[in-house]
């Protein structure tokens, strides 16, 4: 799944980061070598 607008929040699985989407500029973030989840916020 692709970032598809600013103001989005992800999670790594693994580690806990998160991040919040500032600017789309499309692809998937990555975070521990995995996919980060989508988090509703």
């Amino acid at each position: 799944m692709g970032v598809e607008k600013t103001g989005e929040k992800y999670r790594c699985s693994v580690c806990g980061n998160e991040v919040v989407v500032t600017k789309v500029g499309g692809g998937e973030l990555v975070c521990c070598s995995k996919p980060m989840e989508k988090i509703e916020g």
